[in-house]
C-alpha cells in the first residue's frame, strides 16, 4: 500500500470485505448474494479491476499495469494490492457510494485488511473457509493454476490482521452460505 492514505477515512457508509484462501468460494457466495440485493441502491457489489483476462469464475475489470500504476499514482483506488503476481484494485465507484452512506462488498485480501481499517470509517470483514481437498477441487475446475500453483496456494495460509465479523464454511449448498452472507449484509444496512 502506498502511504497516499485517504484522510480523513472513507464513511459513513460500510466496506465488507469478503476474504478467505482461493477456491473457498467467495464469488460464489458474493454472486448469490448479489441476488438477493439486485435493486438496492444502498448496497453496491464492487467489481475488483484485476491485471488479468476475465476468467470463469470472477467477474472483474481488467487494467493493464500501466493503468493501474497511474491510477494508483493518482490516488484513484480507495483500495489496492498485490498478491499472485497481479494488481487488484476498488474503483472510484466504491468511495462514492460509501461517502453517501450506502454500503460495498468486495472480494477482497487477508493481506489487506491493515489498510482497509485504516481508509474505511466502518469496516465489516467476511471469511469464507472451506476444507483442502475442497478448494484443490474448486481451484482445478477454474483451469487458472497448474497443479503445482494449486498445491502452492492450498499452502498459503497468511495471519488475519483483524478477526473476522463473520465466519463462514463453505461446504454443502452454497445457497445456505449465501443466505447467511446476506444476512450479514442486510444487518449491517439496519
Amino acid at each position: 500500500m502506498s502511504p497516499d492514505a485517504i484522510s480523513p477515512r472513507l464513511g459513513p457508509g460500510a466496506l465488507i470485505l469478503v476474504v478467505g484462501p482461493s477456491g473457498a468460494g467467495k464469488d460464489t457466495l458474493i454472486d448469490l448474494a448479489r441476488a438477493r440485493f439486485t435493486g438496492a441502491g444502498r448496497v453496491l457489489f464492487a467489481r475488483r479491476l484485476v491485471t488479468r483476462p476475465p476468467g470463469a469464475g470472477e467477474a472483474h475489470g481488467t487494467l493493464s499495469a500501466a493503468e493501474f500504476e497511474a491510477g494508483c499514482a493518482a490516488g484513484r483506488f480507495p483500495l489496492w494490492w498485490r498478491a499472485h503476481g497481479l494488481a487488484y484494485a476498488l474503483g472510484p465507484e466504491v468511495a462514492d457510494q460509501i461517502r453517501c452512506g450506502g454500503a460495498v462488498v468486495a472480494n477482497g485480501s487477508r493481506a489487506t485488511l491493515d489498510e482497509a481499517r485504516r481508509r474505511f470509517a466502518r469496516l465489516a470483514v467476511v471469511l469464507v473457509t472451506a476444507p483442502p481437498e475442497v478448494r484443490a477441487a474448486r481451484l482445478a475446475a477454474r483451469g487458472r493454476e497448474d497443479e503445482a500453483d494449486i498445491r502452492a496456494r492450498l499452502m498459503r495460509q497468511p495471519e488475519l490482521a483483524l478477526a473476522p465479523d463473520l465466519v463462514i464454511e463453505n461446504v454443502g449448498l452454497p445457497e445456505a452460505a449465501g443466505a447467511r452472507l446476506s444476512a450479514f449484509i442486510a444487518a449491517a444496512l439496519a
